[in-house]
C-alpha cells in the first residue's frame, strides 16, 4: 500500500513538473515575437539564441547532475567543426549539418564519460579542460582539415528545408537557431521531467543513497554527459551555419568559462536559467562593448564579481528600492 502511494506521489509530481505554466508560454510567446520586435538585432539574437543553447546543455549536467566542467567547449568546438566540414565536403543542408555536429559531439562525449565519471569535482574540472585543450591543439596542427590558425573557410550552407535562404540581416538564421533551440528544450524538458531525471537529481544530492536504491549511477551519468555533449554539439553546429566559418575560438577556454558565468546569472539546476543567464549576459556584454569598447571586459568582470559576491538579493534590492524612489517622486510631483 505504501509503495503504492509512493508511487503515485512520484507520477503526480512527474505530471506537475510537465505541465506549462502561464510565464513560460508568455517567455517563448516573446521570443518568436522578437523576431518582429527587433528586426535590426537579429544577428544579436541568434547569438543569445545559441548560448542560450550551449547553457542549456551545461545545466543538463551541472544543475540536475552534478557534473562540473570547464571544457564544455570541446563539444561545442568538435559540433561546429563537424557541421561546417559536412557542409564543405558533403553537403549544405542545415538539418543534416545539424544532424553530423550532435552525432559527432554525442559520440565524443560517450567516449570521454568514463573518463570524467572519475574521482571529485577537481578531477572532473581538471579532465573537462584536459580534452577542450587536447582538442584545441588538435585542430590548431591538422591546418589541411581544420584550416588551422586562420579557420574553416569555404563552409556554404543551403537554404532550410530547401526554402529559406541565410542572409546577412540574420533573419532566417535568428528563426533556425531558435526553432532547433525550442525543439531541443521541450526534449530536456520531458527528460529532467521523467525518471531518469529524478534518478540524476538523486545522484546529485546523495550518490551513495542512490546506489542503495539500485540507481546504476555510472550508466546514468555518462548518458547524461552523452546528452548534454549532443546538445551543446547542436550549438556550435549552429554557431558554424549561421556565421558560414570556424575558428579555433570554438575551443578556446573563454568558452567555457563565459559559459560558467551565464549559469552563475541565471541559476543552474532549472532549464530557464541558461537562457534567462545567455539573454542577460550577451545583452550585458553588448551594451557595455557600446558604451566603452576599449574596457568593457573591466566591466563586464566587475559585474559579475560584485553579482557572485552580492547575490540576487542585492540586485533585487536595489530595483525595488529604485522602483520605490521612482514611484516617491512620482507621488511628489502629483501633488
Amino acid at each position: 500500500m505504501r509503495a503504492e502511494t509512493f508511487e503515485s506521489r512520484v507520477r503526480q509530481a512527474l505530471h506537475a513538473g510537465r505541465r506549462w505554466h502561464p510565464a513560460e508560454i508568455a517567455f517563448w510567446c516573446l521570443a518568436f515575437a522578437a523576431f518582429l520586435l527587433f528586426p535590426s538585432q537579429l544577428l544579436l539574437l541568434n547569438e543569445i539564441a545559441i548560448l542560450a543553447l550551449f547553457a542549456l546543455s551545461l545545466d543538463l549536467i551541472l544543475g540536475y547532475a552534478g557534473i562540473v566542467s570547464l571544457g564544455h567547449a570541446a563539444f561545442l568546438g568538435t559540433g561546429a567543426y563537424a557541421a561546417g566540414l559536412f557542409a564543405k565536403h558533403v553537403g549544405g543542408d542545415p538539418l543534416a549539418g545539424l544532424a553530423a555536429g550532435m552525432a559527432a559531439a554525442g559520440l565524443l562525449g560517450l567516449v570521454t564519460s568514463p573518463l570524467v565519471l572519475r574521482g571529485t569535482d577537481l578531477t572532473r574540472l581538471m579532465i573537462t579542460l584536459g580534452v577542450a585543450l587536447i582538442l584545441y591543439e588538435l585542430a590548431n596542427s591538422l591546418g589541411w582539415l581544420t584550416g588551422g590558425a586562420d579557420g574553416l573557410q569555404g563552409v556554404v550552407m543551403g537554404p532550410v528545408l530547401g526554402l529559406f535562404d541565410f542572409d546577412i540581416f540574420g533573419r532566417t538564421a535568428y528563426l533556425y537557431s531558435l526553432c532547433v533551440l525550442f525543439t531541443l528544450f521541450l526534449v530536456a524538458r520531458r527528460v529532467v521531467h521523467s525518471p531518469f531525471g529524478l534518478s540524476l537529481r538523486a545522484i546529485r544530492d546523495n550518490p551513495l543513497r542512490a546506489s542503495a536504491s539500485g540507481v546504476p549511477n555510472a550508466r546514468r551519468l555518462a548518458a547524461a554527459y552523452t546528452i548534454a555533449a549532443t546538445y551543446a554539439g547542436a550549438a556550435g553546429a549552429l554557431l558554424a551555419q549561421t556565421t558560414q566559418f570556424v575558428s579555433l575560438d570554438v575551443l578556446d577556454f573563454h568558452r567555457s568559462a563565459d559559459l560558467m558565468l551565464v549559469l552563475i546569472i541565471g541559476g543552474a539546476g532549472y532549464l530557464y536559467g541558461g537562457l534567462i543567464g545567455a539573454i542577460a549576459f550577451k545583452l550585458l556584454q553588448d551594451a557595455i562593448a557600446t558604451f566603452t569598447p576599449q574596457y568593457w571586459m573591466f566591466w563586464i568582470g566587475l559585474f559579475l564579481v560584485l553579482f557572485v559576491l552580492g547575490g540576487r538579493e542585492i540586485i533585487h534590492g536595489g530595483v525595488k528600492a529604485v522602483a520605490g524612489r521612482l514611484a516617491g517622486i512620482g507621488r511628489g510631483a502629483a501633488r
